[in-house]
């Protein structure tokens, strides 16, 4: 009696877990495409960037949320300790307490996608 060869799972478990990605825009062509947009040097529109960045950051180690209409709003919320495990060995770990950025996307993004 012959025996059946085994199945190959790999490549179709390989192919399952690979979905196709979108390119990734650079923030370089955004603010390119700006400054041709208005009539600004990239150098210009890169300061411009760097300190709308700057500034989020600084409203957001106060607390402050900060909306960007069109977009959505951005704000730190806090995470509790927790205990978790080491997925290695099964021992459990305690998890200190941490901030994070959470994104809410805006009603007109969701609509628009």
């Amino acid at each position: 009696m012959a025996t059946k060869p085994a199945a190959k799972k790999a490549p179709a478990a390989a192919a399952a877990k690979k979905a196709p990605t979108a390119p990734t825009v650079p923030m370089s062509k955004l603010i390119a495409e700006i400054a041709e947009k208005h009539d600004l040097s990239k150098k210009a529109a890169t300061e411009l960037f760097s300190d709308f960045v700057e500034l989020t950051v600084k409203n957001l180690k106060k607390g402050n949320k900060v909306r960007l209409t069109g977009l959505g709003i951005l704000q730190v919320r806090k995470r509790a300790a927790r205990m978790g495990r080491n997925p290695a060995t099964g021992e459990a770990i305690k998890i200190k307490a941490s901030k994070k950025v959470a994104f809410r996307v805006a009603k007109d993004l969701k609509e628009a996608i």
